[in-house]
């Protein structure tokens, strides 16, 4: 099971007003060998309680550094601290690598990939790219990135210096909700409508994409996906990574009734953690990852919205009701994987393993 590792913060850099790339050094490099599209969950205490969230590896797999960005959000505490307070020399506490949002990449393939990124949702799609095209010489990669205006563009600079060193292979589209541009269909929201004309228009062939990553606000994204799949794409060549943006990051507990401290509203869980197995008794209001936690079992968790994955687990006996799933694939259901945080027990008895 994965556990909290020192990272050392050895540059900072803003890339827009109210955004920074983080570069950071593990202490086990081996460690923290990530994945393109993977990210990193990072946990700090504030005013006495441990706040945990996750930002998406901006950097390639070839660009021989670990950077994270982390775009300030309203009201946000990590990120504002973050962009505010952190600086080169502090530690900052992270798990390893995690998320499947990738495929396989295959020196000798010639596939055509199309990215489309909302705001900060940038950073794991621009990992995506940058690995990609270094790896497949022969692929191409056409970006369509959506933001406010030119001025919130993050990695603009960069995105340009890949346009150049990648000519004629990386295609890059901004989608400005109120800065006018040239071409009318570049400027408002992307939407269903509008991903439908950038396929008429000639600007996106569905026919010839093999895979598209998605990552941004959920409603953008969702509507982005109708699009694709009106367009042919299947379910199987959309890749999701979403921002739970409905919720701040926690899962608001279910209200828990007198009747829920009797008996017949009771699971007994049996739970499988770094090896070792634990029986305890908790109410069916209570989601598996509260139940875990409550007994004093360190389970992992990061967004507790049903996006990250983080606390994913197998049910190996006994039924939960899995409320929301954004980061399980159908397979991975299928074979009794669930998101523990949204998972709350049907059955008097369930097995879970978190070693799986």
């Amino acid at each position: 099971m994965s556990r909290f590792h020192d990272l050392e913060v050895t540059d900072i850099k803003k890339t827009i007003r109210d955004a920074v790339v983080v570069t950071l050094r593990p202490k086990d490099a081996e460690a923290f060998d990530f994945i393109q599209g993977q990210y990193l969950t990072f946990r700090r205490d504030f005013d006495g309680e441990e706040l945990r969230r996750s930002y998406s590896i901006c950097a390639g797999r070839d660009d021989g550094v670990l950077q994270v960005g982390i775009k300030r959000v309203d009201g946000g505490a990590f990120s504002t601290w973050a962009n505010e307070e952190l600086k080169v020399g502090d530690t900052l506490e992270a798990m390893p690598p995690m998320g499947r949002f990738h495929t396989a990449l295959d020196p000798d393939a010639g596939r055509n990939y199309i990215g489309f990124a909302g705001g900060s949702g940038i950073t794991p799609v621009l990992s995506i790219l940058k690995t990609t095209l270094a790896r497949e010489p022969r692929s191409t990669f056409t970006l369509v990135y959506a933001n406010k205006g030119v001025a919130s563009i993050m990695f603009r600079e960069e995105l340009e210096d890949l346009k150049n060193t990648y000519m004629g292979r990386l295609s890059v589209i901004h989608v400005l909700a109120t800065d006018a541009q040239e071409i009318d269909l570049f400027t408002g929201r992307v939407t269903e409508e509008k991903v439908g004309q950038l396929f008429r228009s000639g600007f996106l062939d569905a026919e010839a994409t093999d895979t598209a990553f998605l990552c941004g606000p959920e409603p953008m994204m969702l509507g982005i996906a109708a699009g694709l799949k009106a367009a042919g794409m299947t379910e199987a060549q959309i890749k999701f990574e979403l921002f739970a943006s409905a919720q701040p990051g926690r899962l608001a507990k279910r209200a828990v009734s007198v009747e829920a401290a009797k008996g017949a509203n009771q699971s007994t869980i049996k739970v499988t953690l770094d090896g070792a197995t634990r029986t305890l008794q908790a109410s069916k209001e209570l989601s598996v990852l509260d139940a875990v936690r409550s007994d004093d079992l360190d389970a992992p968790y990061a967004c507790k919205a049903g996006v990250c994955s983080t606390c994913r687990c197998r049910i190996l006996e006994g039924e939960v009701e899995m409320v929301t799933n954004h980061a399980l694939e159908d397979y991975e259901v299928e074979k009794g994987y669930v998101l523990s945080c949204q998972s709350f027990p049907l059955t008097d008895t369930v097995v879970v393993d978190y070693d799986q």
